[in-house]
């Protein structure tokens, strides 16, 4: 799983939780390897892993939820690894940088750092 906006925050083990408009199938316990970037390489690049995660849950919920709720909505930003963010200043990012609308619904992956696995 890319994290290319967010690789500072997966390296300090400071996100939990990523919003993606992809991955509908993804389960919890799922073994992934968070990288900087996977799709979009150019010749001779590689894709360069930065650690093992574990999914502990994945489900469709809709953006506007970080907006209704002003206190869940920081709580997010902070596990999202924006702590200076409110959940609508994070809700305006995520979908600035995605091109994607406050109607829609990501799912919400939290996850958990692994330590001992190395493949």
């Amino acid at each position: 799983m890319s994290f290319s906006l967010t690789t500072d925050q997966v390296r300090r083990r400071e996100k939990t939780v990523t919003r993606r408009f992809a991955w509908w199938d993804l389960q919890p316990g799922t073994l992934l390897w968070a990288v900087v970037k996977a799709m979009g390489l150019k010749r001779g690049e590689r894709v360069e892993r930065i650690c093992p995660i574990r999914v502990v849950s994945a489900a469709p919920e809709p953006l506007s939820r970080l907006l209704e709720d002003p206190e869940y909505g920081a709580a997010e930003a902070r596990r999202e690894g924006f702590p200076e963010m409110s959940g609508e200043e994070f809700a305006e990012f995520l979908t600035s940088s995605t091109g994607r609308s406050l109607d829609e619904a990501p799912m919400r992956i939290e996850f958990v750092y692994v330590d001992g696995v190395t493949s």
